[in-house]
């Protein structure tokens, strides 16, 4: 399961899950707003991978581990 922690102004969380979206990749969008545990978006959880920022070599890397 692919978790993505958003805000509705972050540019990259909207660049993040367009780059998803054409990568054919389903993922669950998660307001961050108001989540004590999320100082930075966009965040991804890819099973126990936890990745800060729109890095898509790690994103990559994460869901071949999946």
């Amino acid at each position: 399961m692919v978790k993505v922690y958003t805000t509705a102004t972050c540019a990259y969380c909207h660049a993040l899950m367009d780059w998803l979206d054409s990568q054919g990749v389903e993922y669950e969008e998660i307001n961050a707003e108001g989540n004590p545990g999320i100082k930075t978006v966009p965040v991804t959880e890819i099973g126990d991978a936890k990745i800060v920022g729109f890095d898509r070599p790690a994103i990559k890397k994460a869901l071949r581990n999946l």
